[in-house]
């Protein structure tokens, strides 16, 4: 089972850029999950054959955050949000129930700078962890997305200087320990514990072309699905936008 995330960071713009419908075919993707789509599903004309769709718009503010997904996997059902009404105004989950695993895809909120949202993110990332354990008594959770922060120094290039940034500050990095200390796994750093690998850079500075970047995206897995885990990549090769696609592949 190969699944792909990407935040797109507005999908009209990367469908002027490349073929999404193509990509899904190359790599042969049961599942895409994008975040920050930046749209409503009938603002772009993206149908891929024997692929259902799911969205998830933001309905506090349009064309802001949201989510999609396109699977081939058949779906017992489908939700939008974690059923709690003061974080369900974004569009920032969707979670689709298959056969034997919940895929979770997810936009978590940014901090923004000088961290003037940081005490919505933390109630947020608590509330949003309590979803996924809820889930988890049921089946297995495989959750995908953009969240929005830097767990460790080898997950950005300048770590000395961004301690207190949006994306890898104290709470953030602890609200990451957290998820993982309750039974996830961080796939990639799993399989590659010492590698650098990058999944987002600043328009700023040409920091993509000097590889100064941060590692924010992310699939996590139950633990019980450890033994499934065949591969975790990072195609920082496909440009189209800030952040590049990852991919789990499972057996």
């Amino acid at each position: 089972m190969k699944l792909m995330s990407w935040n797109v960071n507005g999908i009209r713009a990367v469908s002027k850029k490349l073929d999404l419908a193509q990509m899904v075919m190359d790599f042969d993707l049961d599942a895409l999950c994008l975040q920050e789509v930046k749209a409503e599903a009938h603002q772009i004309d993206l149908e891929i054959e024997g692929y259902q769709k799911f969205w998830n718009h933001a309905l506090s503010k349009k064309g802001y955050s949201g989510t999609a997904i396109y699977t081939r996997l058949p779906v017992v059902s489908s939700s939008y949000g974690i059923n709690i009404e003061e974080h369900d105004q974004e569009g920032r989950v969707i979670t689709l129930e298959l056969e034997k695993y919940y895929l979770v895809n997810v936009y978590t909120p940014n901090s923004k700078d000088g961290l003037l949202r940081i005490d919505y993110r933390v109630v947020w990332e608590k509330a949003f962890l309590a979803y996924l354990k809820k889930l988890e008594q049921h089946k297995p959770v495989i959750l995908c997305g953009d969240l929005n922060v830097a767990h460790n120094e080898i997950d950005l290039a300048n770590p000395g200087q961004n301690h207190q940034s949006p994306g890898f500050s104290p709470q953030e990095r602890e609200r990451f320990n957290a998820l993982l200390t309750h039974g996830f796994i961080d796939t990639f750093r799993y399989l590659y514990p010492e590698t650098v690998k990058y999944s987002w850079w600043s328009y700023r500075s040409f920091a993509r072309e000097r590889n100064v970047g941060w590692r924010i995206d992310y699939f996590v897995v139950s633990n019980v699905l450890k033994d499934q885990i065949v591969d975790a990549k990072i195609f920082n090769e496909i440009e189209g936008s800030d952040h590049c696609p990852v991919l789990l592949e499972l057996k």
